[in-house]
């Protein structure tokens, strides 16, 4: 399966401003590209490109005064499988797992394991450690927590979603992260990309996705507390310890947010580098 990835996301920028930007495909996906994979930004600006303490491919630039448009298309291929899954995945004890899950155990800037470690033991202590245990908080969060957009609010943490019941995206996957390690479950926040493949079209307008990982038996596994079942055609961008580590744009200083499109659409076939011929899923 191909999918055409994209985004077009403009600023106002009242004086020049340094910025960082997370809008690559993760590097674990690089193989998979058929077309570069570079952010385009107008007007021309020199860009410098890194990778960060956990592994996500980094722009940053001084954006000059003005409109500022970041944008980019690329094709990657994708097996067409539903997320993987392992219901006899072990949970490791902590002397066991690996050096680089173990600050995916503790305490984030969205993710406050100390205040719901208590909750977290009492609603889940008694499930089988494991792949049961995850989809239990998953299941859980899912039944719980009641999406919205107007609920978004940017310092809503963990205990405030678990207290309000309320939340976007993000907001069930930083709940589940944070029962998952109260259970001595290494959990990350991820973001990417996540189309409407095999699934009833959202009439919302698309975004990024937000989703999350857990490390059982010998890898990491994708789950969503929002959606809560296996999906097709997930494309990483980014791994975090939460949303604070993996914002698509951090601006230090003003930057004013004017447009923001996202694409991820299936190929069914193509003609040309840049043209679709057909697509099954598309964005609004």
């Amino acid at each position: 399966m191909l999918l055409r990835l994209g985004y077009d996301i403009q600023f106002d920028i009242p004086s020049p401003v340094a910025m960082v930007a997370l809008l690559n495909v993760h590097p674990s996906r690089a193989a998979d590209l058929r077309e570069p994979d570079r952010l385009q930004l107008e007007p021309p600006t020199k860009v410098e490109e890194y990778i960060d303490s956990f592994g996500n491919r980094c722009s940053r630039f001084v954006a000059p005064q003005g409109i500022l448009r970041l944008w980019n298309s690329t094709l990657i291929k994708d097996s067409g499988d539903l997320d993987p899954a392992n219901p006899d995945a072990r949970q490791l004890p902590v002397e066991d797992l690996p050096p680089d899950t173990l600050c995916y155990l503790i305490n984030s800037r969205y993710c406050e394991t100390d205040r719901l470690s208590n909750i977290a033991t009492e609603l889940f202590g008694h499930i089988a450690p494991g792949w049961s245990r995850v989809q239990a908080v998953c299941d859980w969060v899912h039944a719980k927590v009641t999406f919205g957009y107007h609920f978004a609010r940017v310092t809503k943490t963990a205990l405030d979603v678990y207290t309000e019941r309320t939340g976007v995206c993000r907001d069930f996957q930083h709940l589940a992260v944070t029962f998952c390690r109260c259970l001595n479950i290494p959990a990350r926040y991820v973001t990417g990309y996540l189309g409407d493949i095999g699934v009833p079209r959202d009439p919302n307008p698309m975004d990024f996705s937000a989703w999350f990982e857990v490390y059982l038996e010998d890898r990491w596994w994708a789950f969503d507390a929002r959606h809560n079942q296996r999906r097709i055609g997930h494309v990483l961008m980014a791994a975090g310890r939460d949303a604070a580590d993996v914002a698509i744009t951090t601006s230090f200083g003003v930057a004013n947010l004017k447009e923001f499109k996202v694409i991820c659409e299936e190929v069914l076939q193509e003609a040309g580098s840049q043209s679709l011929a057909a697509v099954r899923s598309t964005s609004a």
